[in-house]
């Protein structure tokens, strides 16, 4: 008997925002009231709560992760002629910051397992004119850490964290974006902490980087108008910082849910031929952000058109390793593990409130077009 069809989008976020309504409305009503729609009291109360989330002194919030990234990297003191190592294996936005502060980025091949930097490849890649590795923790999952913090210390290098998918992740115990110089975040909606809009934060145990930091958000200014520096005008809106104060409580909760979710997807889908399960590394808590099979044989794309034919909703994140676009591909080689990955990679549907009867249904319709 053929299984009754139900739809299963890639993230559904009814449910949320269902569960929080008085909450959210309580908190959009005050700030609605007060008339502080800009750097009001709701955003610092949220850099506070958000370091005391961490365990770490700073935080400074921005409109994006984007920002966060550039703006953390010029507080490093990064800029023309210097080299930043990082991952091909992820958003544009990663390397993009790089060469929006005047730096280069220096591609590193991956781990085929977790998808993060190789850290035993990094070392061949740095010269004189390297100043930092970017490591991701791509799709909620920690990169090798404790070996890039020590490649890191034995040639003086920056470590920034790119946390986008990774909120709440942790690594030996330790909060992710807290174990590098500094770490950038990501609010957009579909992050493991997302607002209801664009919104970003930077992580920082370091005075120096966190006041650089708070002054290039503010259109480099420590005092208004006492401009110092060329800045941005970056600053998290204060609805969106009253939105994010009503979830981070319940954000624990919601990854234990995520990883519930995991944990169901890879009993229902164990030896299905063709199939390779995300890994999750010990002393790490995966806070799956993305649910990223891989499917071999060149089956990927005809695997999620039939899904799509089921009512599935799949995405690939990524189909282009940035070191493949044409903004880099003529200042890098071949990076065959990333290639090899952006060919096979599908993330399945996954969010809190996902019900068995939808992961059961993705599982099953899978189990049906891989034969």
């Amino acid at each position: 008997m053929a299984q009754q069809r139900i739809e299963v989008p890639m993230l559904d976020m009814a449910d949320e925002v269902d569960e929080l309504w008085d909450e959210l409305q309580e908190a959009i009503q005050r700030v609605l009231r007060s008339g502080r729609f800009i750097m009001g009291p709701d955003v610092r109360a949220f850099e506070e709560e958000a370091a005391k989330y961490l365990g770490v002194r700073h935080t400074i919030a921005v409109n994006s992760c984007t920002d966060a990234l550039v703006i953390a990297l010029r507080a490093m003191g990064i800029g023309p002629g210097d080299e930043v190592i990082t991952t091909p294996f992820t958003f544009f936005a990663t390397a993009e910051a790089v060469s929006q502060v005047g730096a280069t980025p220096v591609f590193v091949d991956i781990d085929p397992e977790t998808f993060n930097i190789d850290p035993r490849l990094i070392e061949d890649k740095i010269n004189e004119r390297t100043k930092a590795i970017l490591p991701v923790h791509l799709y909620g999952q920690a990169a090798e850490m404790d070996e890039i913090m020590a490649i890191a210390v034995k040639y003086n290098l920056k470590v920034l964290e790119d946390v986008a998918q990774a909120m709440g992740a942790e690594y030996k115990g330790r909060k992710l974006g807290t174990i590098g110089n500094a770490g950038a975040f990501s609010f957009f909606p579909s992050k493991p902490l997302g607002a209801y809009g664009d919104g970003g934060m930077i992580a920082t145990n370091d005075d120096e980087i966190a006041e650089i930091s708070r002054m290039l958000r503010m259109h480099g200014a420590k005092k208004k108008y006492y401009n110092e520096v060329l800045g941005y005008n970056s600053r998290l809106d204060t609805l969106q910082a009253a939105i994010l104060r009503v979830k981070l409580p319940h954000l624990d909760r919601w990854i234990e849910l995520r990883r519930r979710g995991a944990a169901a997807y890879g009993d229902a889908l164990c030896g299905v031929p063709g199939i390779t399960l995300p890994i999750e590394r010990p002393e790490r808590k995966h806070v799956y952000h993305q649910y990223t099979i891989r499917v071999a044989a060149g089956r990927r794309d005809e695997v999620q058109r039939k899904l799509a034919e089921c009512g599935v909703q799949t995405m690939v994140y990524y189909p282009v390793p940035v070191h493949l676009l044409p903004v880099y591909r003529s200042v890098n080689g071949r990076l065959p593990v990333a290639e090899k990955a952006a060919s096979e990679v599908l993330s399945l549907p996954i969010w809190p409130q996902m019900g068995t009867e939808e992961i059961d249904f993705v599982a099953r319709s899978i189990r049906s077009v891989i034969r």
